[in-house]
């Protein structure tokens, strides 16, 4: 097999490469004015920007073995970005780096495969079924993608980097390229390199990974009381609906899963980035400390507004249609899909209205300004976009998205404008309306906004369940350090066995038998002549037998 040095410029790849430079333009202008007076601002920028760089080499590879090296060079530009944000941020670097470490070495795996198995690394020339080893490939790469786009179980490290790295960061890697890149090789690897069936057993892992993503990341998002946090658990949770939807191997799933990951880009990146403007300007992104912020700032404000009504999939925006897609392709393959996917939407919104509550609304002593332009701009531009992917949907689902399949995978349907599923349409208002209904119960009962969810974190089995995970019981990264600190204890007290038998047993017991002989020969002739005696005995018994 020849390594080629080959890129692909495809519809697909070079708009996902598009996307990723224009995410790094308008986010790098907002990095400029928030790392202002950061002694490791131009380090930051730095990896920041070689960071769009191999972001851009990985998607336009066609050749699986040029991708690995772009893609490995993420991880430390990711690396060096987490390490700027202060002194206790290198373990949250260090937890990173494990994860998506450990999740690379599987889709080095899978590309050695697939390439004996293809008898190829040309991307756009392999053509592999799912059965026996090629199954086994398609699982490895599959952990790839779905760990750098910050799916469960590989997620544990976002939130971390929530409180420990630079908001620019959060805004632009788990809020825009981690779900670019890694959707953008699931879909390569599930629709070109495989070719999963919608009855096949890897649609629906694909499915069941993105339905666990997708609640229960947004469970845990709902009762945070940090701004960064609860942006950074949804991050998780909405990479669950691109996992879902390109899971139903159907044409209607995979478009709502691809249209998602580009609304996701927009409005997550958004929200970010107006958290990053109350944090620089009112000095905290916790909500117990935070409020009345609307009417000091109100272009941050009206930015927020539009992204969170954009994530819940309020109608016109982006995101309602996106994931009305989803639904549809959801509901085609089986009701508890579906039923997942809308049980998310009513917790997203419950979130946001928490959060926009908590923050914006109500009062506070908390003093605060606009932020600047620069600051300012990116949000506008972005929010403007929630606004135009929503209403002139077309563009995005007919022109860019849509072709991505081909004429014939689309069998003349069309998947632009209100879903023709009415049933969906219906059945997203009323779990809206719920939301609604929930946040105005919650704050009733608990009197502040901040506790609007409180009687979904406190109740009897929820309350228990919640304790555990606060407390990382189930991350995987923590039950496999205490897995690895139980083995490291075991091979110590085996090392220490061995020196002690080489260092201290064995040399016992060669000094034993040195006094031994020490005393056996002592010089006295009489003693010899009955160990030759004895001996001659011990001679003459075994010759006689």
């Amino acid at each position: 097999m020849i390594l080629e040095f080959s890129f692909r410029f495809d519809q697909f790849s070079i708009f996902i490469a598009s996307s990723i430079a224009i995410f790094t333009l308008l986010i790098g202008l907002y990095a400029l004015i928030f790392m202002k007076g950061n002694r490791a601002s131009g380090q930051f920028l730095v990896y920041f920007f070689l960071n769009c760089f191999f972001a851009i080499g990985a998607v336009l590879a066609n050749n699986l073995i040029l991708l690995l090296f772009f893609w490995e060079s993420l991880l430390l530009t990711m690396f060096g970005m987490i390490m700027v944000g202060g002194r206790e941020s290198y373990k949250t670097a260090i937890k990173a780096f494990i994860i998506i470490g450990i999740t690379d070495l599987c889709m080095m795996v899978g590309i050695a495969l697939t390439g004996q198995l293809a008898g190829t690394f040309t991307m756009s020339a392999i053509s592999v079924s799912t059965a026996g080893l090629g199954g086994f490939a398609f699982i490895m790469l599959m952990i790839g993608a779905l760990a750098k786009a910050g799916a469960m179980p590989f997620h544990t490290w976002i939130p971390d980097a929530a409180s420990d790295a630079p908001l620019p960061f959060m805004a632009l890697i788990p809020g825009a390229l981690e779900k670019l890149i890694g959707i953008y090789f699931l879909t390569r690897v599930s629709l070109e390199l495989f070719k999963i069936e919608p009855a096949s057993w890897a649609s629906l892992l694909l499915m069941i990974v993105g339905a666990v993503t997708i609640i229960f990341a947004v469970l845990m998002a709902l009762i945070q009381k940090d701004f960064k946090k609860l942006l950074s658990y949804h991050a998780i949770s909405q990479v669950g609906y691109m996992v879902l939807g390109i899971g139903t191997a159907l044409p209607v799933g995979i478009i709502g899963g691809l249209f998602h990951m580009i609304n996701n880009a927009l409005y997550k990146s958004c929200l970010f980035l107006t958290g990053g403007a109350v944090e620089k300007e009112a000095g905290t992104t916790d909500l117990t400390k935070l409020g009345g912020l609307a009417w000091q700032m109100p272009v941050t404000f009206a930015c927020f507004v539009v992204a969170a009504l954009s994530i819940s999939g309020v109608p016109p925006f982006n995101g309602f249609f996106s994931k009305e897609l989803v639904y549809d392709g959801a509901l085609e393959r089986g009701w508890i899909f579906y039923a997942v996917a809308v049980a998310g939407s009513f917790f997203t919104a419950a979130s946001f209205l928490k959060l926009g509550h908590a923050a914006f609304l109500g009062r506070s002593d908390t003093k605060s300004k606009e932020a600047p332009w620069p600051m300012l701009l990116p949000m506008v531009v972005i929010a403007a976009a929630c606004i135009i992917f929503g209403v002139y949907n077309t563009l995005p689902i007919d022109r860019i998205i849509a072709p991505i399949l081909g004429s014939h995978a689309l069998e003349g349907h069309k998947f632009s404008g209100l879903p023709a599923n009415m049933f969906l349409v219906l059945m997203t208002l009323i779990v809206l309306a719920g939301a609604v209904l929930n946040h105005l119960y919650g704050v009733k009962k608990s009197g502040k906004a901040i506790g609007a969810a409180d009687h979904i974190h406190y109740a009897p089995v929820m309350h228990s369940l919640y304790d555990r995970a606060e407390k990382k019981i189930f991350d995987p990264y923590e039950i496999g350090m205490k897995l690895a600190n139980v083995a490291a204890r075991i091979l110590y007290g085996i090392d220490r066995f061995v020196d002690w038998f080489y260092e201290v047993f064995t040399v016992r017991i060669v000094l034993l038998f040195t006094s031994l002989i020490k005393w056996a020969h002592s010089g006295n002739i009489s003693t010899y002549v009955i160990w030759s005696l004895v001996g001659s005995i011990a001679v003459l018994v075994m010759a006689w037998r």
